[in-house]
This record gives structure tokens, sequence and C-alpha cells, in this order.
């Protein structure tokens, strides 16, 4: 099952947690060896980032005891607030933080933004608990990224950007890696999930090919017509905007040895 963009909206998580088949009432994990991506992008534009971050971290390691895996990825949203970027964090979600003691080297920032800043800058502790995490994973035949992957992250390596990440994060650079950063990087290109052409489709399709993989799944761009495929069903776009941000339905793809299809979260009872 993939997830998409949660932006600070737990209840929206939750909901597509259980959609999924993944969480009990108590949001602890019930999915058994099922197998859960989470494309990124859980923070930022609402309040309950941090119960989100925790949330994913809990149930790695409870679906891991029983079997199956819980995969959040990074998001470019992820890379923002480790660069101290926080120009999308809500109030609320910095007062999430503010239990954490913050520290003199971010005094140039807003005080209510420090215990942030101490939390995520590279070696803070949630940007060590974001260095458990990839830019890209694959199963099967299928990528996931968040944005998206373009022949040159594969000739690049795709472990090479997950190790310059995880690298960065953990406070072992300076700058964050440019693959990280760059506008047509693979947490920040919309080269397949906005309006993608013959001469777009035709790039993922040497991507895949060179990948030796079947299909890629994304976030990053809201998707307003839900859960859908393109360029022949060789690119799935999966954020659907589920964050009350902005309003968007609960939907998960499941993904099988048969195929992908959308699943969508019925009325309310």
């Amino acid at each position: 099952m993939a997830l998409g963009d949660l932006h600070g909206d737990l209840g929206a998580a939750r909901r597509a947690l259980r959609l999924a088949g993944a969480i009990d009432e108590k949001d602890h994990w019930s999915g058994g060896k099922l197998v859960i991506v989470q494309i990124g992008d859980e923070i930022d534009r609402g309040d309950d980032d941090r119960a989100i971050l925790d949330l994913f971290d809990r149930l790695s390691d409870e679906a891991a005891a029983a079997g199956g895996q819980v995969i959040p990825l990074l998001g470019n949203h992820e890379v923002m607030n480790a660069a101290l970027d926080f120009r999308y964090v809500t109030e609320g979600a910095f007062r999430a933080f503010s239990s954490l003691a913050p520290g003199h080297a971010h005094d140039d920032l807003e005080p209510a933004a420090r215990p942030r800043a101490t939390a995520f800058a590279p070696g803070g502790i949630y940007a060590k608990l974001l260095a458990k995490r990839s830019v890209t994973a694959r199963f099967g035949g299928t990528l996931f990224v968040h944005g998206g992957i373009l022949p040159k992250h594969v000739r690049y390596g795709l472990d090479r950007i997950d190790s310059e990440a995880h690298a960065w994060l953990l406070g072992g650079t300076g700058a964050p890696p440019k693959v990280l950063t760059a506008e047509d990087g693979p947490l920040w290109t919309r080269m397949y999930s906005a309006a993608p052409g013959a001469e777009e489709c035709k790039i993922l399709k040497d991507m895949l090919e060179e990948a030796k993989a079947d299909r890629l799944v994304m976030g990053h761009t809201v998707q307003r017509n839900g859960i859908n495929a393109a360029c022949d069903g060789a690119a799935w776009r999966i954020d659907v905007g589920m964050a009350q941000a902005f309003g968007g339905p609960i939907q998960v793809l499941e993904i099988t040895a048969s195929g992908a299809k959308k699943l969508e979260e019925g009325p309310a009872k």
C-alpha cells in the first residue's frame, strides 16, 4: 500500500492507514506482513507533524516485529525543515516542539522556532529520525519517490543519493547535497506528476528501462481528480491533498502482483 502526502494532519494519516488495513483503533500495527510506503511530506501546513513523525517511527518498529514493513520516505518538506526553512510551519507545529530545549546555535531565529530548529538541524533528534528514511524505495518492479526519478538520477546512483542524504542529516556534512535541493531533483521534479506529454513519458520509460522497473509511484503534486495513472500506467500519482490544508479525499494505492488500483474511504456512517 502506498500513501500520499500527509502535511501535518494526524486524522488524515490515521484514516489512510486504516483504509490500508495497517492499524487498529488504538493506532497500533494490525497489518501483519503488509508493506506500507508513505511517499514523504508528512510535515508542514498542519499542526500535527510531530505526532505523525512519531507515529510512523513507532509503526516501523511494530510492523517489523510482525513481519511487515512501514517505509516513510523523505519529501521536500522534510529536507526544507532540516535546512531550517520553516516557511510552511504552522504556529501549532512550532508549539509541538516547545518542550525541547532550544540550542544557542539558533539564537538568530524567532524564539518560537528555536526548539524546532534544534530538533531538525542536521544531528538533531528529529534529523536523526529522518536519517532512517530513504529518498527512494523499490519493491519488485515498482519504484517509489516523492517527486520523480529521472534517468540521470539512476546513473548518479539511487543508493548514493540515500547515502548522501543520511550523512547530511546525521550532521556529517555541511550544506545539503545538491541532488536534494535541485529543482529537477527526485524530491522536487514534477515532470511526471503535472501533465506529462509524449516527451516526458519517453523520459520516464527510459528511466524505468535503466532501473529495470515497471512503474514509478510519486507524490508532491496534488491530483484534484484523485489517485491516477499516466504514461500508459508507468506513472502513478498519489498525492490527493488528503490533509486538511487541501481538503482532498482519503485514498491509498494498493499494489499486488496483478497490478495497481486506488482504494478510497467510503462515506461516514
